[in-house]
């Protein structure tokens, strides 16, 4: 069986990745979004195990102290993590994760020299990017000023990623994005076993 991929997304706020990777996750067979860990208390509607995995504080720190986590970080007060068990569980089992973090996040896993796909996601412009965020009417203007100061810190790291998408038009970057996972699938490295099986004549 073809073990899986993991893609690691980023974005800065605003730039409609939550949006792609409904429809990637929607058309895309046999891929899966990573459940993160949190110690953040359930919203109404949201399932334990399907939204986010919840635990208490002294939980998450026991699985820190163990070294479960791939990767984790301290927002607002609560803990949020990816547990590795879970990522190698699913790429086992020939499913493709797509774990979405923000950069500190990738960098931790790229730190950890993880076998993963990195993606960034842009806005067309800042000025795009500012648009969307206002139109939102969800942020102040201090926490919407907060939120483009990051974004342009965030986008000097692009380069560290394997590809970038550009959301300009949202369906043309539903396809880039989704020809970026059917890309990788079909890496010589990921299908040994169907060259093999094909010469053999199985």
């Amino acid at each position: 069986m073809r073990k899986g991929t993991l893609f690691v997304v980023t974005a800065p706020s605003g730039a409609g990745k939550s949006t792609l990777l409904d429809m990637v996750l929607e058309a895309v067979p046999l891929l899966e979004y990573s459940v993160s860990v949190t110690t953040r208390p359930p919203r109404r509607g949201e399932v334990d195990g399907k939204d986010y995995h919840f635990v208490t504080r002294g939980e998450f720190e026991d699985m820190i102290e163990r070294g479960e986590f791939l990767e984790h970080a301290v927002v607002y007060d609560n803990y949020y993590g990816t547990r590795r068990s879970a990522i190698e569980e699913a790429l086992q089992a020939g499913k493709d994760i797509i774990l979405d973090i923000d950069a500190r996040g990738a960098f931790q896993v790229m730190e950890k020299k993880y076998p993963a796909v990195y993606v960034y996601i842009l806005p067309p412009s800042i000025t795009e990017l500012e648009r969307r965020l206002r139109g939102r009417a969800t942020d102040s203007e201090d926490v919407i000023r907060k939120r483009l100061s990051l974004a342009r810190e965030e986008m000097g790291y692009a380069e560290k990623y394997d590809y970038v998408v550009i959301n300009d038009k949202l369906q043309e970057a539903f396809e880039d994005l989704k020809a970026i996972i059917l890309a990788e699938r079909r890496r010589v490295g990921k299908n040994m076993n169907e060259i093999k099986r094909i010469r053999e004549g199985r």
